[in-house]
């Protein structure tokens, strides 16, 4: 399983109803996401739109590839590029990755 961690910046002036989109979002967007294989999923957002997700996978690159093949995400990939500073194409595709440098639970296995 691949963790993945990626960092996106949501306009200041749209903090609030972006939080309020995520409160519920759309059962054929979960259905999707899931579909996809992307697994404990979060998403955690800082006062100044610092945006932080996290995700498992075990193929990153084919749960990307399943996400922007499948006609239920475009609407709302679609709606969510309007809340990003500086973002080219779709936040599932295009927001930067961060590299992990720690995992508690792999230096415990190596013990």
């Amino acid at each position: 399983m691949n963790r993945v961690c990626f960092q996106l910046q949501v306009k200041p002036d749209r903090l609030a109803e972006y939080a309020e989109r995520h409160a519920a979002v759309w059962p054929e967007m979960l259905r999707a996401i899931n579909d996809a294989g992307r697994r404990n999923y979060s998403l955690f957002l800082r006062a100044d739109g610092l945006l932080i997700g996290y995700y498992e996978t075990a193929d990153d690159a084919a749960a990307q590839a399943a996400l922007d093949a499948d006609p239920r995400t475009s609407a709302w990939e679609a709606q969510m590029s309007e809340f990003f500073i500086s973002l080219d194409g779709r936040p599932d595709q295009g927001a930067p990755r961060l590299s992990e440098v720690f995992n508690l639970e792999d230096q415990l296995a190596q013990l």
